[in-house]
């Protein structure tokens, strides 16, 4: 039995390991295991497929992140230099930023700018003050009216595309305007959403922009508060980008092979792509969305790796390839073994399989060896790109890196051998410093062991200001770190002459204002001038040499170290007498630059008294006024011998600047002095009322109803007239003059200004006068006239003239107004009887011929104007005058004649206009009458003449009658001439007729119409 069994499983081994059967269990099984492999290799492949993806991702996200941070950091450097100055000109604008290089240090940014805050009423203003600095085509654009202006008013660097944006408005569209009030209201950096930059037209392919902007505030006003940030807003800093020039260079070639997409907003939009790197591209094998907040706004990037198979995925298909190839072969293997015939084969084969896998592992390493060369080489140039100097020492006397700026801000020699020795380096560096004792040292060997340096435990950090020889100031910043298992130190270096140089300066400037705010001697401000670049430089003895009126000699306005021996030999020494530096300074308005007096020529006279003295060199700058003349020079002198450096140079202009601005206003103050002492006495003396007041109670109120909504101020005023006596009120009289005083009868000899008040310029008669002022010092205009009345101390009122003229400087404010007043009411009377006698007849008190065809000119005017109005003319003539001046008398005639013009006037109405045009003829102009009303109008008149007895002086009546024609006006005849001529030929119509009747002139037929007859038939 047993056997058998084991014959039976020897034939059912053999019938297994048969070359049909073993061949496919081989078959079958190798290809499962291949399929295992290859679905852990290709998840393997995945996995790092996407976490190269995600680290690609990340390194785009944090670049961009940290690039806009250096941006906001640039932008944060100029609000501080914008903050450490009272005022920023655009020559210290330019300097800051050229220092910067923003070119070099800062791709994507396309400048830096300034705008102004600029208020709605200031921009003719600002745009003559702008045009005065030396652009005289600038303007604010896009023009038109707006509450406030963001105007660009500096932008560096300032060349021909900067310049196309040079005085736009930024507050003139609504996305800008946006991010300048959440700039302003914040107090934090804002960035804009999408736009496009001023500098893209023109461009034939325009790229989408931004802002980055910074609030500016006036110091030292409070900003806690939104309401205080917005009084206390004076401007922005900004800076524009093109989101293509941003992304440019952003990463190395792991970022480069990513379709990156910027959106603005949360929205993945079209109307908000910002960038796309790889245009109508297709879908990407894996893609993700990130969102990134820059300065409190939101970019949403959209980022998709393109559909292009992994080296791990190659290798995953490869394995399954082979895998199911091995297969196969171990499959025809088995069979060949089956058979017996193919053993030395099979190991051929696996040899050869072996030398593929060791050919992949050597490529495999050769990349790797690749990727570190490429990530040591984006190190070297990141290190190369900052605006830092950077060394790393190990702790132990040897220096492991550094970049380029390190070498040139300690100007390193390329043959030094530094890398070997680090102490060699520190010597060159510390025979560069003014203190060499200074902390630049590599910590030795025996000194790890010390606290702070101990293995794991980091470097305190540390910072120290380091001064050059060459007058540039570096500051210093060490702190530790760990490189591996070995402790580190980084040594940072940062050039900060600038910003030492401008604080300086600001130091000094504020002290010379001080000074002079105070009023303080002119040498005390100067040797604080002098005392001031002393501070920091202390081999350095400065001296101010003053030219005299006749600009002969030189004097010295302050030398505190030099010796007085010194000061006192060139004292008063004529310039043609060769006063060494100085003199040849103001003789060739230049730099002079001695850098040995023994050896200078023209130091002969004086050389003796400079080496007693100690003096070695002697710099010397002119001192120019903003006129262009000499004022005197600034002189620097050391001990020793030596020639000035690049720092040097502008610590002399800087000291000539400061003194020459201190010349200047001590003597504007000296001039100011005695201006204000003419100035004081033509005020008390001049024979015109001046008034000094103060309307600033006036503006504030101005203020608030602006506030509460009210648009028409005169209307406004005019409606509320018990606002408008509040309104003068609030005005306070600061001052007056003699005439004033006079004018309106004040006591002799007493000023009380507390018994004045505005009614002494308008009273109440003159209170809509007064609205008219108002309205017109609210609409920013500084000068008003008008005539109106006052009320004199003694209750008298008056009639005055009166200008009110706002003084430069106080348009704002108002609390500078001159008034001048002058009293005209006998001069309004005289006026009045002059106007009455040119206009008036003397005899009967009715207007005279001129008056009358002046009224008769401005109707023909309405009628022109008006086609359907009509109007009628009517001449008078007492009949037989001539008769009753030879009969009774001329006396008689004047008496019948002012008679006449009384019973004319009892007859007229309001509109009707009376008129003697000469002799015993009078004329009557009948507004809105036709020909047939007149006519009853005339007849009624005559009538009334013929009915009512005349009285002479003498006591006798005397019985007259009149002749009247009449014509009209209006339709296709408005002419006031011609109808009086016609009217004038209907009275010859009437005397002819016979007198004392009235005659009409028919206009079409330009003849005698019909006639009234006399109401008593008798013809005289």
């Amino acid at each position: 039995m047993p056997t058998a069994t084991q014959a039976r499983l020897r034939r059912w081994l053999q019938d297994l390991l048969s070359p049909a059967i073993l061949p496919a269990l081989v078959l079958t099984g190798c290809l499962g295991g291949t399929a295992l492999l290859w679905h852990s290799a290709a998840d393997d492949a995945e996995q790092d497929a996407q976490a190269d993806f995600d680290g690609r991702v990340r390194e785009l996200v944090n670049n961009l992140d940290q690039r806009m941070q250096t941006y906001v950091q640039v932008l944060y450097g100029v609000q501080g230099l914008f903050a450490s100055s009272q005022y920023v000109d655009r020559d210290e604008f330019r300097t800051y930023l050229t220092g910067q290089d923003l070119n070099r240090h800062f791709p994507g940014v396309h400048g830096v700018g300034y705008m102004q805050l600029v208020g709605g009423r200031q921009r003719e203003a600002h745009e003559a003050i702008v045009r005065r600095g030396g652009y005289p085509d600038y303007h604010v654009f896009p023009s038109g009216e707006r509450a406030w202006y963001a105007p660009i008013v500096y932008l560096e660097p300032f060349n021909d595309n900067n310049r196309s944006a040079f005085g736009f408005d930024a507050a003139s569209e609504p996305r800008r305007r946006a991010t300048l009030e959440q700039a302003r209201d914040s107090g934090q950096p804002a960035m804009s959403a999408k736009i496009r930059l001023v500098q893209e037209a023109g461009l034939e392919q325009e790229q989408a922009g931004f802002l980055m902007v910074l609030p500016l505030y006036n110091h030292p006003q409070p900003i806690a508060t939104l309401a205080q940030r917005r009084a206390a807003i004076s401007g922005w800093v900004y800076a524009p980008f093109r989101v293509g020039d941003l992304m440019a260079g952003l990463g190395g070639p792991r970022i480069a092979a990513l379709d990156v997409e910027i959106y603005d907003g949360d929205a993945v939009a079209p109307e908000a792509l910002m960038y796309d790197s790889v245009p109508h591209a297709g879908a990407g094998l894996r893609s993700t969305r990130q969102q990134i907040s820059i300065a409190n706004h939101r970019w949403t990037l959209r980022i998709a790796m393109p559909a292009a198979a992994s080296a791990r995925a190659d290798r995953a298909q490869q394995s399954a390839a082979v895998g199911v190839a091995i297969s196969f072969l171990l499959a025809w293997l088995t069979w060949l073994l089956a058979r017996g015939r193919v053993r030395a084969r099979q190991g051929e084969e696996r040899s050869g399989a072996l030398a593929g896998e060791l050919q992949e592992g050597q490529a495999t390493l050769m990349v790797l060896a690749d990727s570190a060369q490429r990530s040591q080489a984006m190190l070297r140039s990141i290190l190369d790109s900052t605006i830092d100097g950077i060394l790393v020492d190990n702790l132990h006397g040897t220096v492991l890196n550094s970049n380029r700026r390190f070498r040139e801000l300690w100007d390193v020699p390329e043959q030094l051998d530094w890398q070997s020795d680090g102490a060699v380096l520190m010597a060159h560096m510390r025979a560069q410093l003014r203190h060499p004792d200074c902390g630049l040292r590599l910590d030795p060997p025996a000194q790890l062991t010390l606290p702070g340096v101990q293995r794991g435990v980091p470097l305190a950090e540390a910072h120290e200001v380091l001064h050059l020889k060459d007058g540039r100031v570096i500051e210093k910043t060490t702190r530790g770190l760990q490189l591996g298992s070995e402790p580190a130190r980084i040594w940072s270096f940062r050039d900060i002459t600038e910003r030492t140089r401008i604080e300086q300066r600001e130091q000094t400037r504020r002290q010379v204002l001080e000074l002079l705010a105070t009023g303080a001697p002119l040498q005390t401000i100067l040797e604080s001038v002098v005392r001031g670049v002393e501070a920091d430089n202390e081999e350095m003895l400065c001296s101010v040499l003053l030219l005299d009126e006749r600009g002969e000699r030189l004097l010295v306005g302050a030398a505190p170290s030099l010796p007085a021996f010194f000061n006192a030999a060139v004292h008063g020494k004529p310039l043609l007498g060769g006063l060494g530096a100085c003199g040849q300074a103001v003789l060739t308005r230049s730099r002079v630059i001695v850098d040995d007096i023994r050896n200078a020529p023209s130091w002969v006279e004086y050389r003796d008294v400079a080496l007693q003295a100690g003096l070695g060199s002697c710099w010397s700058d002119p001192i120019i006024s903003t006129h262009g003349t000499v004022l005197g020079t600034f002189a620097i002198y050391h001990r020793e011998a030596r020639l000035p450096s690049l720092a040097n140079i502008a610590l002399i202009e800087q000291g000539a600047r400061l003194a020459g601005i201190a010349i200047e206003q001590a003597q504007a103050a000296v001039a100011l002095r005695a201006g204000e002492a003419r100035f004081r006495s033509l005020y008390d003396h001049a024979p015109v009322a001046l008034w000094e007041q103060d309307w600033s109670g006036v503006r504030a109120a101005l203020a608030e109803l602006e506030l509460s909504g009210v648009d028409d101020l005169g209307a406004w005023l005019q409606a509320n007239p018990s606002q408008l006596r509040r309104l003068a009120s609030l005005v306070r009289i600061m001052d007056v003059n003699a005439a004033a005083l006079a004018q309106v009868a004040a006591p002799p000899g007493r000023k009380e200004l507390g018994e004045l008040s505005l009614a002494q310029n308008f009273d109440a008669a003159a209170m809509p006068n007064f609205a008219r002022a108002v309205t017109a010092l609210a609409q920013g205009r500084h000068f008003f006239a008008g005539e109106g009345s006052f009320e004199r101390l003694d209750g008298v009122a008056r009639l005055n003239e009166l200008t009110l003229l706002v003084m430069p400087g106080h348009t704002h404010s108002l609390d500078f107004v001159i008034v001048s007043t002058l009293d005209i009411t006998e001069r309004r009377r005289m006026d009045d009887e002059l106007r009455v006698l040119a206009t008036t007849d003397f005899l009967t008190g009715l207007p005279n011929r001129r008056e009358f065809m002046g009224r008769l000119q401005q109707e023909e005017g309405r009628l022109q104007r008006d086609i359907g109005a009509c109007a009628a003319v009517l001449l008078l003539d007492i009949d037989h005058f001539k008769r009753i001046n030879d009969e009774h008398g001329h006396a008689a005639g004047d008496a019948v004649l002012r008679q006449l013009a009384d019973l004319m006037r009892e007859s007229q109405r309001k509109i009707d206009m009376l008129g003697r045009i000469g002799g015993e003829e009078f004329a009557i102009l009948l507004p809105g009458t036709e020909l047939d009303a007149a006519a009853v109008f005339a007849e009624r008149l005559r009538q009334r003449v013929a009915q009512t007895p005349m009285r002479l002086d003498d006591g006798a009546t005397l019985d007259i009658t009149v002749s009247i024609g009449i014509a009209a006006m209006g339709g296709r005849t408005p002419g006031g001439d011609p109808a009086l001529i016609r009217a004038d030929q209907a009275l010859y119509c009437a005397k002819r007729g016979g007198r004392n009747r009235v005659e009409l002139m028919d206009v079409e037929a330009d003849r005698p119409g019909h006639q009234v007859p006399a109401a008593s038939g008798v013809k005289l």
